[in-house]
């Protein structure tokens, strides 16, 4: 008997342990621009109907907790031809978005990049204290491979390929090698959806719900509710988009805990925190 309160006694001190010494996080995302074009599920969502409008926005996500503020990608700068056709409206420049909620730039601990087009890469150089994760495969297509002839560097811009060189040379990269990786912590990155050339999306652990942060491996909530791949040639392989939406609904206990990249529906489903600002809980 004694012995068994004993065994008792050390498990659940070693419980409290081992929860004392996972990092645990809060979740936000943050809007800084939306587009004024009229949208529908189609535009976004293989075989979608086009009675489903969409609201479409722009949005970076801020991880905070264990001493660190993680952003998982930076948004745009308001000046590139890509924002016209996009018909860009109520642009707020993303480090000037983060000071809604009191982070400053120079706050920012580490970028984690979903993929480098440049509505989600164009404001690395904003955060300059940042140490920046990204996949290994795709920086390497983004600063090489995309800009040989028959290759593809559509959604990418040169500014962006020459930011992230310097920052490279800089020493303040860290490339991802693959799938299931822990880089931070509590916090995994994921591929499989190729999205690009090897996108990836991020997993957080904020206790007791795990949150997934899946940027544009999935655009919207269409295509997560009803499995299907995205329009418009969103994936270079829309069989593992779809099994990577599989794959994400086993990582969670809820599925309202897997945020797509552009839905602006996302901030009528969490409570929000300031202007713009969501808490995903």
């Amino acid at each position: 008997m004694k012995k068994f309160i004993l065994y008792s006694f050390i498990s659940i001190i070693t419980l409290f342990t081992v929860r004392a010494q996972t990092p645990v996080y809060k979740v936000y995302a943050i809007q800084f621009a939306e587009s004024g074009l009229p949208a529908t599920a189609a535009d976004f969502s293989l075989n979608a109907p086009k009675s489903e409008h969409v609201k479409m926005n722009f949005m970076v996500w801020l991880i905070r907790g264990n001493g660190k503020n993680i952003l998982v990608d930076t948004g745009f700068l308001n000046d590139l031809e890509d924002v016209k056709e996009f018909g860009i409206s109520h642009y707020v420049r993303p480090d000037s978005a983060l000071l809604r909620f009191g982070v400053k730039p120079g706050d920012i601990t580490d970028i984690i990049f979903s993929h480098p087009h440049w509505d989600h890469i164009d404001g690395v150089t904003l955060f300059p204290n940042a140490q920046i994760w990204i996949q290994k495969e795709d920086f390497n297509y983004f600063v090489s491979t995309a800009w040989q002839k028959g290759e593809n560097s559509g959604g990418f811009e040169k500014r962006d390929v020459r930011a992230m060189v310097d920052l490279n040379l800089a020493g303040k990269v860290t490339l991802v090698d693959g799938d299931n990786k822990e880089i931070i912590p509590g916090i995994k990155v994921f591929t499989g959806s190729r999205h690009t050339f090897n996108s990836q999306y991020v997993l957080v652990d904020t206790a007791p719900n795990k949150i997934i942060l899946a940027s544009d491996n999935i655009w919207i909530y269409y295509s997560l509710d009803h499995l299907v791949p995205p329009s418009l040639g969103g994936t270079l392989d829309p069989t593992g988009y779809v099994k990577a939406m599989q794959r994400m609904k086993t990582m969670v206990n809820d599925a309202k805990y897997i945020i797509p990249g552009h839905d602006g529906a996302m901030f009528s489903r969490f409570p929000i925190v300031a202007k713009d600002v969501i808490e995903i809980k």
